[in-house]
C-alpha cells in the first residue's frame, strides 16, 4: 500500500506533517515524532517583529520611553521573550537538518513587505527544505482596504519566491472575500503551495484587571469543517499542493482532508495534548480504511470529493446553505 505523497515538490513517505510548533526546539521531541512516522516537520515561526527588533533602530525605538509610548510596545513579546532569536533559529534549523532525515520546512511569520529577503536567503542557506510564509494580520485601519492587504501578501510572496530556490507556501486565513481569485493569483506570484488555514488565537477580556489577555485553546475535530469546504472548493483550481492546518485528531479526519484535496494535513493540537503516540494510530486508520475500500494509492484518493465532480458548485453549495437552514424544527 502506497501512503507516498508529493507535497511542494518533495516526496513524503505519507501525508503526516508536524505543523509549525515548539516541537522543533527539542532534537530528542523532533527524533521521535520522525521515529513515530511523521513525514516532515514545520519549525514554528521566525517573526517579522524578532527581525525588526533585531535591528538596532528598532530595539532602541522599543526600549526608548522618549521615543515610544508604553501602550503602542507593550503588546509585543521583548526581544528576550521569543522562543528563538533571529540567529538561534538558524543554528537550531542546522542541527534539525543534521538529526533529521524528513524534510524541514522553515516558516516566516509577518504583515508587511520588508525584510523577508534577507532571512529567506538565510534559511535557504541553514539547510530549510521549504519555506512556510505566514502572513497574519488583523486590519483594523478603516483607510487600509483589503486590495492593501491582499497587495502586500503579493509583494511578499513574489519577492520572496524571486529570492529562493526551495518551494514557498503560504499560509492562509480563510477570511479573503474571493479566496479562490487570491489563490490564483499567489500561484501567480510564485506560490507553490497553500496551507488552510491559520488558526487565529482570539483574546478575552479580565474585567477584573480591565485588561485585554491572549488566550490558548488548542484545535478540536470540528474545525475540520471550514477547512474540508475549501479544500474541495480550491484542489480543483489550483495547480500547486494543499496543506490542511487545524481540526486534524484522528485517522478519520485526516481521511476527510485527502478525500477533499489535502495533500497533507499538518497536525500540532493532538501532539500536544497526546504525544507522538497518534502518529502510528493515524497512520493505522488510514491504511486500514484505504484496505476495507480496496485503495492501493493515496494519490487515487486525494480529491475524490472535491467540487470538480458538481457541475455547478455554487448552486451546490447554496442549496445545501438553504437545506441545512431549513432542518431545524420548532
Amino acid at each position: 500500500m502506497n501512503l507516498e505523497t508529493n507535497y511542494l515538490g518533495l516526496t513524503l513517505r505519507n501525508p503526516i506533517v508536524v505543523g509549525a510548533s515548539p516541537f522543533c526546539d527539542d532534537l530528542d521531541q523532533a527524533r521521535r515524532l520522525e521515529e513515530a512516522g511523521a513525514a516532515a516537520l514545520v519549525m514554528h515561526s521566525l517573526f517579522e517583529e524578532q527581525i525588526e527588533q533585531e535591528q538596532e533602530a528598532l530595539l532602541h525605538l522599543l526600549e526608548t520611553p522618549a521615543e515610544s509610548t508604553y501602550e503602542a510596545t507593550s503588546y509585543f513579546p521583548h526581544f528576550d521573550d521569543y522562543q528563538l532569536s533571529p540567529v538561534a533559529y538558524l543554528r537550531t534549523l542546522e542541527r534539525l537538518k543534521s538529526t533529521l532525515t524528513i524534510p524541514v520546512i522553515a516558516s516566516l511569520n509577518g504583515r508587511r513587505p520588508g525584510g523577508w529577503i534577507d532571512h529567506a536567503r538565510r534559511l535557504e542557506s541553514a539547510g530549510a527544505d521549504a519555506l512556510e510564509l505566514n502572513t497574519y494580520q488583523l486590519a483594523t485601519d478603516p483607510a487600509f482596504s483589503s486590495e492593501d492587504i491582499e497587495g502586500d501578501i503579493l509583494e511578499i510572496v513574489r519577492n520572496v519566491t524571486a529570492t529562493v530556490k526551495i518551494p514557498v507556501s503560504v499560509k492562509l486565513s480563510p477570511y479573503h472575500a474571493s479566496l479562490s481569485h487570491f489563490a490564483a493569483e499567489l500561484e501567480e506570484q510564485g506560490a507553490d503551495g497553500l496551507v488552510l488555514f491559520n488558526r487565529f488565537y482570539q483574546p478575552d477580556f479580565d474585567i477584573e484587571e480591565l485588561d485585554v489577555i491572549p488566550r490558548l485553546r488548542l484545535s478540536h475535530s470540528s474545525e475540520l469543517l471550514l477547512r474540508l469546504r475549501w479544500l474541495s472548493i480550491l484542489s480543483p483550481q489550483v495547480k500547486g499542493s494543499l496543506a490542511c492546518g487545524g481540526g486534524v485528531h484522528t485517522a478519520e479526519d485526516v481521511i476527510k482532508a485527502i478525500l477533499g484535496g489535502a495533500h497533507v494535513v499538518q497536525v500540532v493540537s493532538v501532539l500536544l495534548e497526546n504525544g507522538p503516540r497518534v502518529i502510528p494510530a493515524m497512520l493505522e486508520g488510514l491504511r486500514s480504511w484505504m484496505a476495507d475500500h480496496e485503495h492501493l494509492d493515496l494519490s487515487k484518493v486525494r480529491g475524490a470529493l472535491n467540487l470538480k465532480r458538481c457541475p455547478d458548485p455554487e448552486a451546490h453549495e447554496r442549496a445545501n446553505y438553504i437545506k441545512i437552514l431549513q432542518s431545524w424544527k420548532i
